[in-house]
């Protein structure tokens, strides 16, 4: 699960896993994030579907 938070000019993301626990990541910008997301959720190493993968980046688009 992936929480995004905006705090004025912060971009905080939290991903939650039952694996993994909790892990906060801070961005000064959207650019920032974005980066992160298409690297995070590389089309190449998505197990998804490519409409689901669509999904996922538009989701952060609209951030």
């Amino acid at each position: 699960m992936l929480n995004v938070e905006v705090q004025g000019t912060k971009i905080v993301l939290t991903e939650i896993s039952d694996q993994w626990g909790e892990e906060c990541h801070t961005f000064i910008g959207r650019p920032a994030m974005l980066h992160w997301a298409n690297e995070r959720f590389a089309k190449d190493k998505f197990d998804g579907t490519e409409e689901e993968w669509q999904a996922i980046m538009e989701a952060f688009k609209e951030v």
